[in-house]
């Protein structure tokens, strides 16, 4: 069941689709995002690495284990993608784990490179120039001329396994490489001609908190080669040695070679794996049975239009299409696949130590301080089984570590970024109907996050939210506890915030299950924003334990209590209480003006996650429409089909999944309530597949080719006067009517009635 598990999930019923469904895989462009951002907001906000969407050309299927990409830098180092389009040389072809666009770490990859003529092993040496104009990069191949060694490479891939083939322009010898990709000189190969087979590993490690440890797995892999072989060896570097195995070196692989006629073709059959050699190997003989690339690339091109297509989008700009499903491409690479087709994984936060599922599938790699916000509620939407597999693989990490984790990547706890958001994502899915899970369970390992402190070894090993004593003593974290054992140090303001959040999220949870006194308890915590709102500023600010403020204050400049951003930017972040956040501003109206002072000021930063609810929260106010004008200039200035055309790093597709959400009309300001805030769409036809088997259509009647506001919407032919539309009406499927006219309707939506209702207003 699971060898088929990431086709099959996305497949859709004929009587949906229909035979004749449009190809969507030519408008996904998978190189957008892997050069400098060029968009409006980054080249005034971003800096460093935050110029970087930082993802990468990624051939394989929807939520695989392992990506192939290109590879223009060698390194698995934190902020460093496997790919950046300005590189002007390759060196090979990896098998990676790096979360797209984020600034982590990659892990546990390893890289084939192909050469020819004389025998070269170090990079400096093997490494060669090559063309964007010679490159064909597709969601279920990657193709690339390489003229220095007169070959032309290609590539495809499946969720474990992959397919190469490399291709003589004329008559030359062809040498093979493999390179675990270690930065710490650890990792094995072994060459066995008999078998015409290369395997080995390379041993994870962790960052941020346990930095530099073993992750307690490695990468494995085995690539199977159609035809002998007739020059063998190893290298470190440039030392080549006679050894059929090597352990343990720096920059070490393994070397095959042939002596090949012109239009000769070599293939390789690639299986990975996070548990062994031997399931590594299971997981090819499952997925790639024949030596048949056509075939496998039609596996890998069916599983991503059978995703793609969860949503249909027509009638807008060619250019707006293309952005709009690369952005999905983006929204479908992770969380990532751990187990194998046998069902066997590495425990969570164990050092080498196996486990088997007897069902389902074993996710890791949460991105959690961005994914909760859309990407994660986008998959709520159309494929809540899949989140099933995602919430129940968050408790298995609980159970088998004894603490529910905050950020959990390469299979370890980070105690990365800061608040508690797996709680918002469980909170979330549970209240959305999507609870095929022992959801007492994921209430206990909630629980604790929010009342209680790990042991100093676990609370150093990324164990427990940071903080939190100071938290739950002053109902804010002061300025003084400067949150030392952390990778965000500081940033207190903004922990605050987001517990705050977290808390509201868990009180909902508890008032579904009659807990009643954690729901009081709970709900009041989520009220904690209120302790650091400086009605003297009328915003967010830094907050010492004898109550007293941060001074010289400057809304507009990163401060240290602040994650990312600035405390105006921070402010907004309220997004279980926003009419409660308009109250301490002085009602609605001083919302409204804050929000517009925001934007005339240019600091709404689009490229980074606090943010991404800011043009939504004018649907909390008389003024609607002002979402409608700014979610449009985001749309046209954030997002482009270019190299340069994400604001920011994607951060395992949340920059993308706002767009993919905002684009189609909605956006979910709070994942936890199940409301979506309406905003003008971009095309005039949406049809999304929600749950057992329905559809939601989104229909926009335009006045004009140039019309952008709501004048009115209709709900299944009714008039509907509220500026959002709930989860639970979204997923029965029918037909959400939209009408839109050239100028703003200042009346749509308008009253109190109709906004979205916030915690101190239910």
């Amino acid at each position: 069941m699971r060898v088929l598990y990431l086709l099959c999930c996305f497949l859709l019923p004929v009587s949906l689709w229909g035979q004749g469904a449009e190809n969507l895989l030519p408008y996904v462009q998978p190189m957008v995002g892997t050069a400098n951002s060029t968009t409006t907001a980054a080249l005034k906000h971003g800096e460093g690495t935050e110029h970087l969407a930082n993802t990468i050309p990624a051939v394989g299927v929807p939520f695989g284990m392992t990506q192939w990409t290109p590879q223009t830098r060698t390194t698995e180092e934190k902020c460093v993608a496997p790919y950046y389009y300005k590189d002007t040389k390759l060196s090979g072809f990896r098998g990676t784990h790096w979360i797209s666009g984020s600034c982590t770490q990659d892990y546990g990859s390893v890289t084939l490179m192909p050469v020819t003529g004389k025998l070269s092993t170090r990079v400096a040496d093997f490494e060669t120039p090559f063309s964007h104009d010679q490159e064909t990069a597709a969601v279920d191949y990657y193709r690339i001329q390489l003229a220095q060694y007169n070959l032309t490479a290609e590539l495809t891939a499946l969720a474990r396994s992959s397919m190469l083939q490399f291709t003589m322009q004329k008559a030359d010898s062809l040498f093979l490489l493999v390179m675990p990709n270690s930065d710490e000189k650890k990792g094995f190969v072994q060459i066995d001609q008999a078998k015409q087979e290369i395997v080995g590993y390379n041993p994870a490690f962790r960052i941020y908190q346990g930095w530099g440890e073993p992750a307690g797995f490695s990468g494995y892999f085995v690539i199977q080669v159609d035809r002998d072989f007739s020059r063998k060896g190893t290298f470190s570097n440039q030392h080549v040695f006679k050894t059929d195995s090597l352990r343990n070196r720096e920059n070490m692989g393994a070397f095959i070679g042939f002596s090949l006629k012109a239009g000769e073709q070599v293939k390789l059959r690639v299986g990975t794996s996070f548990s062994s050699i031997a399931e590594a190997r299971r997981n090819l003989e499952a997925e790639i049975p024949a030596w048949n690339f056509d075939q496998v690339r039609k596996h890998s091109a069916d599983a991503w239009q059978n995703a793609l297509q969860r949503i249909q989008v027509n009638g807008g700009a060619p250019k707006y299409k293309s952005i709009f499903y690369t952005a999905l491409y983006h929204s479908m690479q992770h969380p990532r696949l751990f187990n194998d087709v046998s069902g066997t994984y590495p425990k969570f936060a164990h050092q080498y130590e196996l486990d088997q599922l007897k069902e389902a599938n074993y996710y890791d790699d949460f991105s959690m301080w961005d994914t909760y916000r859309a990407q994660l509620p986008l998959l709520q939407v159309i494929n809540p089984d899949l989140v099933n597999d995602f919430v129940r693989s968050f408790i298995l990490k609980g159970q088998q570590g004894k603490w529910l984790p905050i950020f959990p990547c390469w299979n370890s706890y980070t105690g990365a970024m800061i608040g508690d958001h797996g709680t918002a994502f469980i909170a979330s899915a549970y209240l959305k109907g999507i609870n095929t899970y022992d959801v007492e369970q994921a209430y206990a390992l909630m629980r604790q996050n929010a009342f209680d402190t790990p042991g100093w070894d676990d609370y150093v090993d990324g164990k427990g939210r940071r903080a939190l004593p100071s938290y739950l003593k002053y109902n804010y974290i002061p300025l003084e506890d400067s949150v030392q054992e952390a990778f965000h140090k500081k940033e207190q303001v903004s922990r605050t915030l987001e517990y705050a959040y977290n808390d509201y999220a868990l009180a909902m949870v508890a008032k579904a299950l009659g807990k009643e006194q954690d729901y009081k308890q709970l709900s009041q915590r989520a009220l904690n924003y209120r302790q650091v709102f400086d009605s003297s500023v009328g915003l967010m600010n830094g907050r010492y334990a004898d109550g007293s403020w941060y001074k010289p204050y400057n809304a507009d400049i990163k401060l240290p209590f602040i994650t990312e951003g600035t405390p105006r930017q921070y402010t907004f972040y309220v997004p279980q209480d926003v009419p409660g956040l308009a109250k301490l501003m002085g009602g609605t109206k001083p919302l409204e003006n804050a929000l517009d002072s925001l934007f005339l000021k240019g600091e709404y930063w689009h490229g980074n996650e606090p943010g991404h609810q800011i043009p939504f929260l004018y649907n909390y106010t008389a003024s609607p429409w002002k979402t409608q004008r700014e979610v449009k200039r985001i749309l046209a200035e954030e997002y482009t089909d270019g190299p340069g055309g994400l604001s920011g790093n994607d951060d395992a597709g949340q920059m993308s999944a706002w767009y993919a959400f905002a684009a189609i009309g909605l956006y979910p300001v709070d994942p936890v309530s199940g409301q979506y805030l309406l905003t003008a769409p971009l095309f005039k036809q949406v049809r999304v597949q929600v749950a057992d088997q329905r559809v939601m259509e989104i229909i926009s009647h335009k006045e004009s080719s140039q019309s952008a506001y709501i004048r009115a919407v209709k709900l299944n032919g009714k008039r509907y006067h509220n500026s959002y539309i709930r989860h639970a009406d979204l997923v029965k499927g029918g037909k959400l009517e939209i009408f839109l006219q050239d100028e703003p309707n200042k009346k749509w939506a308008a009253k109190a009635a109709n906004r979205p209702a916030g915690l101190s207003t239910r």
